[in-house]
């Protein structure tokens, strides 16, 4: 059994309502604090969401399963260090972005330390997110091989392209992202969040229902098949990214370089009303991930239990365990379901992919564009800019998306691009606000030894949880002890102090 006309019907209306609905927040005349930080207007909860879905994203969908069905619930030590993270943030940085009107996590480098370390922070961002995100764009191809798989059987014989998917998709994406700004990023997120958390909910139900025996046989199946359900492992390694020890502390740099330093994150929270409502969007979404991560590691547990009375799925062209939970909701949801949840999750791509464009375009702009290039120009080419740089970003995420094919876990992958760039970012937002000592010139020579170290430890295949650890300290001790040698200007010193 497989997808029924009715889901491909409910797929093609919810991606074009759900487009629709961005395109309505499109505001005449809109400023760039509108068209990028949603007017500072938006509620705490629906930030929170939208931090999820951010953070989250169709990765989690898809390969969280896959690491239940492949290994146990030891991934949520992670999630432990999720919330040491986000003490740090809202403590050592979130205060500092809410001083004063900055648009980008980046001009807070040009108040403390000088120009030249604000265009190099923005430029990590601008690789390391663009990296990231076309892993992202190309996770959710996996989504639609599985929904394409079931056309046959309709007598629909097509043959789409990967790359067709993925163009298709960015262009779906920038429609709304072009016309609705900040406010049509954060918003449907918060609908694409609750359509696939209740498509979750509703798996363990069905999965349940199809395994004889119910909860009682998973319990003793994955008891006796490697203690599946272990949540804790405190052996130290240095190659298992999900020991206690690498995931808390791992997790901890991980989420405070990028909820506290990636312009995608701190675009979210700087779109809150205030400082308290910032931090209440950055506590309350942890409580949703931890739920969300706890239920697809479940998810994948019961289908290890499911598939050892059922044939698996194809491979296909992606790795296996990205496809299982797919491949379960194609196969086994009831006919309208599955396709709203098939397109919640593919639409959760296009929304994570609005906000990039939307915050890489926001840096372009803030931090290059208006800083270098064309200073004093009005908002209205400022804004025509900003929209040209959407463009030019959503072509350079559809070439690294197509690149990005070749893997065996999306997630993995993500969050290792990620971790190298944004440990040399924590670093130096660390060294700005909790020295006084640190300077321009010691803060970039601590970032090129922290991002090469990094890359050094990626190379050797240690995991991601411990080499933004020794990327971030790298940064931080050498940009110190630089600073001593190549001190800041005294002017320097006092425009970042009255800053």
């Amino acid at each position: 059994m497989g997808l029924h006309w009715i889901d491909y019907a409910v797929l093609l209306i919810y991606l074009a309502g759900i487009t629709v609905f961005g395109i309505s927040f499109r505001r005449r005349g809109a400023g760039l604090r509108e068209y990028f930080l949603g007017g500072r207007q938006i509620p705490w909860w629906a930030i929170a969401l939208s931090i999820v879905a951010a953070e989250t994203s169709v990765l989690t969908i898809i390969s969280t399963p896959g690491l239940g069905f492949a290994g146990n619930l030891t991934f949520l030590q992670l999630v432990l260090g999720y919330l040491t993270a986000r003490v740090v943030v809202s403590t050592v940085l979130l205060q500092h972005y809410f001083r004063g009107e900055l648009f980008t996590a980046y001009e807070l480098m040009r108040r403390r330390f000088g120009a030249r370390l604000q265009r190099v922070s923005a430029a990590i961002f601008l690789v390391g997110r663009a990296l990231a995100e076309g892993v992202r764009l190309f996770a959710v191809a996996i989504v639609v091989s599985v929904v394409l798989a079931g056309l046959p059987a309709l007598g629909v014989h097509v043959h789409i392209s990967v790359g067709v998917v993925i163009a298709g998709l960015a262009v779906l994406t920038l429609i709304y992202t072009f016309e609705g700004g900040m406010r049509a990023v954060i918003w449907t997120d918060f609908i694409q969040i609750c359509i696939y958390m209740a498509g979750a909910v509703l798996s363990l139900w069905l999965i349940l229902r199809a395994i004889p025996g119910g909860w009682t046989a998973v319990v003793a199946s994955a008891a006796a098949h490697g203690d599946k359900f272990r949540v804790f492992d405190f052996h130290f390694s240095w190659y298992q990214p999900y020991t206690f020890w690498s995931g808390v502390i791992g997790g901890t740099f991980l989420t405070a370089s990028t909820h506290g330093t990636d312009q995608l994150m701190v675009q979210r929270l700087l779109s809150a009303r205030n400082l308290r409502d910032s931090r209440k969007a950055l506590f309350g979404s942890w409580l949703i991930v931890f739920a969300q991560f706890a239920i697809f590691l479940v998810i994948g547990v019961m289908l290890f239990v499911y598939y050892r009375r059922h044939a698996l799925p194809p491979a296909g062209a992606f790795g296996r365990y990205d496809r299982i939970y797919p491949e379960f909701i194609a196969r086994h949801f009831p006919a309208g379901v599955a396709g709203l949840v098939m397109a919640a999750i593919i639409a959760a791509t296009m929304s994570n992919l609005s906000a990039a464009l939307n915050s890489l375009s926001s840096s372009t702009v803030f931090d290059f564009y208006r800083q270098y290039m064309a200073r004093g120009r009005s908002e209205a080419h400022y804004m025509r800019v900003s929209r040209l740089a959407t463009l030019f970003w959503a072509v350079v995420l559809g070439v690294i998306a197509y690149l990005s094919r070749f893997t065996n876990s999306v997630l993995v992958l993500g969050l290792s691009i990620v971790s190298i760039p944004f440990s040399g970012l924590l670093g130096i937002f660390l060294l700005g606000t909790l020295t006084r000592k640190a300077s321009e010139t010691g803060a970039i020579i601590g970032m090129i030894a922290g991002v090469s170290i990094a890359f050094v430890l990626y190379r050797m295949r240690i995991p991601f949880t411990w080499f933004i650890v020794a990327g971030t300290v790298t940064t931080f001790v050498i940009g110190w002890l630089a600073s001593w040698v190549w001190p800041q200007p005294r002017r320097e010193n006092s425009e970042a102090a009255a800053a």
